[in-house]
């Protein structure tokens, strides 16, 4: 779950744990494989497994949807499918069938407090201890960028793999723009940024671990420095490049404050240095429709490779809903003004109201190049009833996805970092010279024809009051009795015989 967008121009790759980077606007997103037991051997039994396959995923999207209070339970046939080459399994998994697959996005979805305390509950301490005390939700939510995923993955217990569990792994990112927020200093503290301090490590955890990104120091002239000083300083790689990090275990008791019990690490600045843009990454993308009117339009993205020598291929997964008809022999794809083609390719078209289309690709990018891939489409008319409350907002159509395998611009010896729990648990490596990134572009808003509902209104209007009119006045003269009544004197006839009243006499 994901909202606003990672800024690559401006925040750079930075520091992220999970392969789910350049996330854009508001979304929420799942992948699940879905394990069935046995085999099939003819197209029935197929047929009957893949049902199952699909009721599974429906009760895993709604047990998900009541477990992290998200709109989960919205995901169905019109936004699922299944991808063929985008995905793999991971852990021990050795079910490679892609039809086991299924993957669902909800461009449209908005984080918020709701989501975040049951994601904490998940944890073992929740937020009552440990590095959870400092998630406090209206200092989050005021970030320039907020994510939250859960991965879940069968792992071996023991090296044998006799036995087996489940781990859980949460990540949260957050951006902080102390800068343009109002401080107007690029000076930070925990205690800034979250409004509290760490008092006490989660007694269940047998690691908690800060690590404090001090590469662009400069070791000649220190113009910052960080309180309290860290006592370990690990140097890795990390996607493709050299890092420097300050390392705090928490479970060191001597890092805590004798006076208040609590760490507070804090960055101040020596002498002022101007920003520094960071560096541009060596793979990303962006995505934008193109065109005008209500009739057609255009899809375009552009995956820029900014490595020096080194050509690789990417893997590109659209999700289009079906309401946008595709023209997939508009299909062009062009890099240093040359036609690209594809080397495999996978299109699933679209069924009104019943599945999205999908096309994925695998796609050679040449070195520091910019390949620009573009489809045309139509799009459609939709039912009055399908319409959204606000139908001028938009459609939002889901992120693309891109996975690829970016050569490393450093040498690195993998036994070197080997024992390292940053390397090996948040950024696992199997070759030195490669390194695995999965993009995903912005979340495309798309207007569609949109009648006038006023019409509807007024015809609503104008039927029922003719109707009131009519078969008011109507039931009316069926039902109503009708009785002859004396027409009675005037006013001189009743003052008269007021007159006679007080003189006694009866009246007339």
């Amino acid at each position: 779950m994901d909202s606003e967008r990672w800024m690559l121009s401006v925040v750079g790759d930075g520091f992220r744990m999970m392969d789910a980077v350049n996330r854009a606007m508001d979304s929420v997103s799942r992948g699940q494989w879905i394990l069935s037991n046995g085999c099939c051997q003819s197209g029935s039994l197929d047929f009957e497994r893949r049902m199952l396959v699909d009721t599974a995923w429906k009760e895993l999207t709604n047990v998900l949807s009541g477990l992290f209070c998200a709109s989960l339970n919205f995901i169905d046939s019109t936004n699922t499918v299944t991808p063929t080459a985008s995905f793999k399994p991971l852990g021990i998994i050795n079910e490679m069938d892609h039809k086991f697959l299924r993957y669902a996005a909800l461009p449209r979805e908005i984080v918020c407090t709701e989501n975040l305390t049951p994601w904490k509950k998940l944890l073992p301490c929740g937020s009552k201890a440990g590095l959870a005390v400092l998630l406090k939700a209206e200092r989050l939510f005021h970030t320039s960028y907020h994510s939250q995923a859960v991965h879940v993955r069968p792992v071996c217990r023991n090296e044998l793999c006799t036995n087996t569990s489940w781990e859980l792994t949460q990540s949260l990112s957050v951006v902080f723009d102390l800068y343009s927020s109002g401080s107007g200093k690029r000076e930070w503290s925990l205690f800034k940024m979250f409004s509290r301090t760490l008092t006490e490590v989660c007694p269940l955890a047998s690691q908690s671990t800060i690590y404090v990104d001090i590469t662009d120091k400069d070791k000649v002239n220190d113009t910052y420095e960080l309180i309290p000083p860290a006592p370990v300083v690990l140097n890795t790689t990390v996607h493709g490049k050299w890092r420097s990090y300050a390392v705090y275990n928490l479970l060191n008791p001597q890092l805590y404050s004798a006076s208040s019990h609590s760490l507070n690490i804090a960055l101040k600045w020596k002498l002022s240095k101007p920003l520094v843009t960071p560096e541009v990454p060596v793979f990303y993308a962006e995505r934008y429709v193109s065109g005008f009117g209500l009739q057609s339009g255009k899809i375009n993205t552009l995956i820029y490779n900014n490595h020096p020598c080194r050509a690789f291929p990417v893997l590109l997964m659209e999700i289009v809903p079906w309401y946008l008809r595709l023209y997939v022999h508009t299909l062009t794809i062009t890099a240093k003004g040359k036609e690209n083609k594809p080397s495999y390719i996978h299109y699933q078209p679209a069924k009104d109201r019943e599945c999205p289309h999908l096309l994925e690709m695998l796609i050679q990018l040449p070195a520091k190049s910019v390949t620009k891939i573009g489809i045309e489409f139509e799009r459609a008319l939709l039912k009055w009833t399908e319409y959204p409350p606000d139908p001028n907002h938009g459609f939002y159509v889901s992120s693309s996805v891109l996975s690829a395998l970016v050569p490393s611009s450093v040498n690195m010896e993998i036994n070197s970092t080997k024992l390292s729990p940053l390397s090996t648990k948040l950024f696992p490596t199997i070759d030195s010279s490669i390194y695995f990134v999965r993009l995903y572009t912005e979340a495309l808003l798309v207007n569609l024809p949109t009648p006038d509902f006023s019409m509807p209104y007024n015809v609503i209007c104008l039927t029922c009051t003719v109707v009131a009119v009519g078969y008011g006045s109507f039931y009316n003269l069926l039902t109503r009795t009708f009785q002859i009544v004396e027409p009675s004197g005037g006013v001189a006839k009743r003052i008269a015989n007021m007159i006679r009243r007080l003189r006694g006499v009866p009246p007339i």
